[in-house]
């Protein structure tokens, strides 16, 4: 496809924030208008417009990779993210949403964001090696309450994926909602651990304020809480709605990105070559989805083969690999199938079955 159009593609994931506040504005069942676009109106266009199978050349995808450009965009959301929490929560103290409809609009509609969007941009820029990248990461995740995903999927996830031990690795026949709940506590449980061990590596008590675990689980608190103090001399009163609200959306927002695991993920397993040991993560381990307008809106990470292969790649110049195991959409009506088991278990367990044959044909003929 033409080379600027697709440079500029990546500014569409700016849509969703301004349908949020467009939303709230509008009042009402407005709340629910980031709702119907993520998962009607883009699964449409989505299918509409198909797939870009295509690759950078090597040369170009060096200097593409290189490109500070694409960086840019993740800084600017980053500021966009930090901005637009600030907004809900001034704006849920204003007590100008009324009814319990329009609050759960708004709390996933928000979700969607900080989620969807902003897990999304985190993870990109957690994944990199210099310290603003990774603090802007950080950041982002305070912001939903998920800060232990900075070790969990770094040194945790991206080392035991594909196998029994990975909580972020969801099994056959499991639902969701069965996974949800491990994924997220035994994923916090486990980088707690992680933290424990690199500690102990140094002699360092895992009590210590060197363990990082610790202000990840109180900066999203301490931040919630600042802002309440603010509102509340604002507003002369105590705004218990910004606590309850931010709360919320954090809920719906790493909600969001554990559907995205259970989709990325889902029964794939590596081969185990001896006891606590696999073979090595290659792109036939992670489900992919090259679908155009919604890898936009994700800065690619539905290009997820390439990336758990090559964890240090910009999402820019991640590429598709026939090879590897394709969902049949792309995750926002992935997503939608997810939360419904029956529907999900008939579409992706054949699918699974065809990826386990060729895996084993592989073996067999040595590939």
């Amino acid at each position: 496809m033409n080379s600027a159009l697709k440079k500029t593609g990546f500014y569409s994931a700016f849509i969703l924030p301004a349908l949020v506040v467009a939303g709230f504005y509008l009042g009402g069942k407005w709340n629910y208008l980031a709702i119907f676009f993520t998962f009607i109106f883009l699964p449409v266009v989505d299918s509409l417009i198909g797939l870009d199978t295509s690759n950078f050349p090597d040369e170009e995808a060096s200097v593409k990779g290189k490109e500070r450009y694409y960086r840019f965009i993740t800084y600017v959301w980053t500021y966009v993210q930090i901005a637009f929490v600030v907004w809900g929560l001034y704006v849920i103290s204003n007590g100008q949403i009324q009814s319990i409809a329009a609050w759960i609009g708004f709390c996933i509609s928000f979700g969607l964001v900080t989620g969807g969007i902003g897990i999304t941009v985190a993870h990109e820029l957690g994944h990199k090696h210099t310290a603003l990248e990774r603090f802007y990461s950080k950041l982002l995740l305070m912001t939903v309450c998920y800060m232990h995903f900075y070790i969990e999927h770094n040194r945790g996830h991206h080392v035991q994926v594909a196998t029994p031990e990975d909580p972020a690795t969801a099994r056959k026949n499991e639902n969701f909602y069965a996974f949800w709940f491990r994924s997220v506590f035994h994923g916090y449980a486990h980088a707690w651990k992680l933290e424990h061990d690199r500690l102990n590596r140094k002699n360092i008590s895992a009590w210590s304020l060197q363990n990082e675990m610790i202000g990840y689980t109180l900066l999203p608190i301490i931040f919630c809480f600042f802002l309440m103090v603010v509102l509340s001399l604002f507003h002369n009163r105590v705004v218990w709605e910004v606590p309850l609200f931010f709360f919320m959306q954090s809920f719906f927002a790493f909600t969001l990105l554990e559907l995205v695991n259970y989709v990325e993920h889902y029964g794939i397993l590596r081969k185990q070559l001896e006891p606590g040991k696999y073979e090595r993560v290659n792109p036939l381990h992670s489900w992919n989805a090259s679908h155009l307008i919604s890898n936009f809106f994700l800065f690619q990470l539905q290009r997820h083969s390439d990336h758990h292969a090559h964890a240090n790649k910009r999402y820019q110049i991640l590429n598709h690999y026939d090879e590897s195991p394709q969902l049949p959409f792309g995750y926002p009506t992935m997503i939608l199938l997810a939360l419904v088991p029956p529907l999900w278990f008939g579409v992706m367990n054949p699918r699974l079955e065809t990826w386990r044959d060729q895996s084993l044909s592989n073996t067999l003929s040595g590939v």
